[in-house]
């Protein structure tokens, strides 16, 4: 079984308030849970207006699955997010 981590670092410069990034975010989240079906959540900067730092967690029993499901999301969000992108990194377990 592997379990795979990936961890996305995201500003919204449009945000001007945390209701515009809660708008924002849970549209993002909502996309991302119903294409791929990972499990995801904020992770960090829950107060911080133009920022957050999102979890997403999937597992299968070929890493390769695991690989791919996670750089597609990668992708997606660098594509979709009304924002920008910071930073990425994902992990195996």
């Amino acid at each position: 079984m592997v379990i795979g981590y990936l961890e996305l670092d995201i500003h919204f410069p449009h945000a001007r308030s945390l209701k515009d990034k809660r708008k924002e975010l849970n549209g993002l989240k909502d996309r991302i849970r119903q294409k791929h079906n990972v499990a995801l959540a904020e992770l960090d900067f829950q107060d911080v207006w133009q920022r957050t730092k999102i979890g997403v967690v999937t597992l299968n029993s070929h890493q390769t699955i695991v690989e791919q499901v996670l750089s597609r999301i990668r992708s997606d969000v660098f594509e979709h997010v009304n924002g920008e992108l910071l930073g990425s990194r994902i992990e195996y377990y």
